[in-house]
Parts: C-alpha cells; structure tokens; sequence
C-alpha cells in the first residue's frame, strides 16, 4: 500500500510562462519553489502525479546534521534551521521537532567512528553527545538491555514525511507562485542554445530557467536530452505500528532496526541501509560506477526482482514530446513492499522493544531510494544546457537537507548569494575519476 500522504489542490490551468519552472513535487522541488515564490518570482511547479507521493513521503522523517558527510554537513545545519521557520511562515503545522536522535551499540568500532566525527563535528559548531554505557542503557531503556555506548543529537529532529512536501507545496501558492500535479513534464525546448521552454503533458511554459528534481526520474529525463547522469536507485521496505506505546526514544537508531515515531503516534519500522537492487536497464548503463558503492553496503543489499524494469523510471528508452510518456504511464512510483524484509524488521524491532509486542501492524510500504556513485546530490546548472539545473541523487538524505538544498538551488537560480558553497555538489564532478569515491570528514 503506498505510504500515509496528505493531498492537496492543484493549482488552476498552466502559466503561458514563469521566470521558472521546477519539474517534480517531492520535498526538494517544493522547497526550492519555495523560496523562488517567497522572493517574488514567477514560479510554476509540475508534478506528474501527487505532490510528495515518492520517496518524500516514504521516508523516515529525519532531519539530521549527525553522522553526516563533510560535504553535507553545512545543508543540513542550514536546513535544521530553515525547518524551524516553516510552520510560522507558513501557517501549517510539518509536524518538525527537534526532538534529538538516538544513536546505540554494542560495536565499539562503530562507536570509535562516532567520536570521530564528534571531534570533527565540535569545528563545525555541532553538538553531539557521546554516551557511556551507563548513559546509553538508560537513554535506551525501552529495549531492556545494556549497551556499550552511543550517541546523542539533541539538536537534531523529525518532520512528519506525510505532510511536509505538500504543506510546503501550499506555501509556494500563497507567496503567488502555482503547482500543478499530474501534469507530467515531457522534455524541454531551447531557442540559441538556452532552455527556452518546458514541455509539459497540458502544454507549454514558456521559460528561461527549469530546475529538474525529479528524484529516481532525472537520469532517464536527462538521456532525452543526450546528458548522462550515473544515477541508481534501491527499493526499501518499511513499516509502521499503530499508536498507542509510550517510553520508546522518538527516534532511535541500532544496527539490527531503527525506530521513529509519527505524526500520528505511530512507529515507523526500518532496517538502516536495507533495501533490494532491482535490475533495470539504467542499472547495466551504470554498473561500473556503482560497484564501489554496493560493495560496501553488500551485507545489507540483495538482489531484487523485475519491479525496477517494468516501472519505467530507469528507462534508456527514447520518448518523444508530443505523445505518452513513461511518467504519464506510472504517476507515481509505489513499489510492492519486499516480504522478507518486512518480516524480519518486523520481528528485529519485537525483539529490541518489547513494548511493540502486540501492536498491531498499521501499514507497509516501499520506495526507490536514488543515488549518484559517492552518495552525496548533484545540485548546479549543466554546462551543456544553459538555464537547466539539475538537482538529483539525494542518496536517501533528501528529506532533512530537503530545505537547505531548496534554498541553494533558488540561489542559483536567482543569482543571490548561495546559503551555502555550491562547489561540492557540481554535476560534473561525477565525469570519470570522481566515481565510486567518497569524501572523508
């Protein structure tokens, strides 16, 4: 079944034209139209199915600076803060708390590597706590257990996944700006070699800058346009619990499940990394680059079945812009939850927290998670499309750095001074030597 998801009103017909045009509605495309809008822009955002109704709302709903890249780091501290400031601005609850984060174990390498990034986070004005056994087994008392160590993120938090993509899509309505969902962008014009338009399933806007946040769709976009963009995505299974148990961190992490509680009162179930490689044709195109990358998570990974090829969004097809395309024929991506993995969440989150025994299950869900080689987005204009930014390959942090990156993206796109320095995210980073590699704090 697909995730819990909050809808809202489309907007009226499309604009003739907009000063820009942000293709997809997950948390990254409303928080960049966001800030487009809030600056008096003329911004019109299409949507080929519901706004929020892919990985932005299949999520965990953390918004972490903890255990972050380096390169991530400044986003995601910008972001917590940018994340505060919605609902007032706004006038609508995202369900965003900073209500710390959780982290135990028993592995003390694991807790070493930790410290490490604690002493790196402490130069960059973070705060994070490490735990003592004693202070770990209390924190985490809900599981009954004693523990070697951990870490805590007071300042860290969670937004609700079921309302905050849309919430903040009807933010960019009230600063003048318009969304229009199931309204698929089919590829783009350029007039001299400059985008000049966005050619959409209900017309044309007439445009001199488009922002593409498709999520797991931009590396298949961008083929139409005979740019590559190594891009792969994993399917993740979760679950979720009826409301109902107190005493359980509001969100926990270990090794064996990591627990977050919901806007509703609920938990939400996952296994950290866990997910299933379905082959597609863009997964073949993309196998070198990504082989590092799936190595290193190989215990966690397995191989999954033909989801991946029959939903289109890995395409290497061709399609053309005045007839059906592959986002018109699968509005939104909601795969078929993986059994085993569910079950063995499942039974892993039992055995952690006894006081789930006997809440019922509530629902279950997957998602396709997409990531570039080195896991951290690809966030710049392409040098080869003037007036095309690119904004792809969250590699599964996309929710909590979801604000910051919106903000950069509207720098850029509006000349303005970025929120934070651009130069890690450029696209053409990822040209020949930069695959598989990843940035040490």
């Amino acid at each position: 079944m697909p995730a819990p998801l909050f809808e809202i009103e489309t907007s009226p017909p499309l604009p003739e034209s907009a000063d820009v045009v942000v293709i997809g509605g997950g948390i990254v495309g409303v928080c960049t139209g966001y800030y487009l809008a809030r600056r008096g822009i003329k911004v019109a955002l299409v949507e080929k199915g519901r706004v929020g109704a892919e990985q932005s709302s299949r999520n965990w709903g953390w918004c972490r600076q903890q255990n972050r890249d380096a390169r991530e780091l400044p986003m995601a501290t910008e972001s917590l803060a940018l994340w505060d400031r919605f609902a007032a601005e706004i006038g609508e609850d995202l369900g965003f708390r900073r209500c710390g984060l959780l982290y135990l174990s028993d592995d003390e390498a694991q807790i070493a590597g930790w410290a490490k990034w604690r002493d790196f986070a402490i130069g960059q004005g973070v705060t994070t706590h490490m735990l003592s056994s004693d202070e770990a087994s209390a924190r985490g008392a809900a599981t009954g257990k004693s523990w070697k160590g951990g870490v805590f993120s007071p300042s860290d938090g969670t937004a609700d996944p079921s309302r905050a993509a849309p919430v903040i899509a009807r933010g960019i309505v009230k600063a003048g700006g318009t969304v229009h969902q199931f309204c698929a962008a089919r590829g783009i014009e350029t007039s001299c070699g400059r985008v000049s338009g966005v050619v959409t399933e209900k017309g044309t806007i007439r445009t001199s800058t488009v922002v593409h946040a498709g999520g797991a769709w931009a590396s298949s976009f961008l083929n139409q346009l005979g740019i590559r963009f190594p891009q792969s995505s994993v399917r993740s299974s979760i679950l979720s619990v009826m409301p109902g148990v107190s005493g359980i961190p509001d969100a926990l992490h270990t090794t064996e499940v990591s627990v977050t509680r919901r806007g509703d009162g609920g938990y939400a179930l996952a296994i950290s990394g866990g997910a299933r490689v379905d082959p597609t044709p863009q997964q073949l195109r993309f196998a070198r680059q990504f082989v590092p990358m799936f190595l290193r998570r190989w215990r966690n990974l397995a191989i999954g079945g033909l989801q991946g090829w029959r939903a289109g969004h890995e395409t290497l097809a061709r399609w053309r812009l005045d007839a059906p395309t592959p986002m018109e024929a699968n509005r939104i991506l909601d795969p078929t939850p993986d059994r085993k993995q569910i079950a063995e969440t499942h039974a892993r989150a039992l055995k952690l927290l006894p006081a789930l025994k006997g809440v019922p299950v509530q629902a279950r869900w997957a998602g396709y998670i997409d990531s570039t080689p080195d896991g951290v987005p690809a966030i710049g204009e392409l040098a080869g499309v003037p007036g095309f930014i690119l904004a792809a390959g969250f590699s599964g942090h996309g929710f909590g750095i979801g604000p910051g990156a919106g903000h950069l993206i509207a720098d850029i796109a509006s000349g303005a001074k970025p929120i934070v320095d651009p130069a890690s995210y450029r696209p053409d980073r990822l040209d020949g030597s930069a695959f598989g590699k990843v940035a040490e704090f």
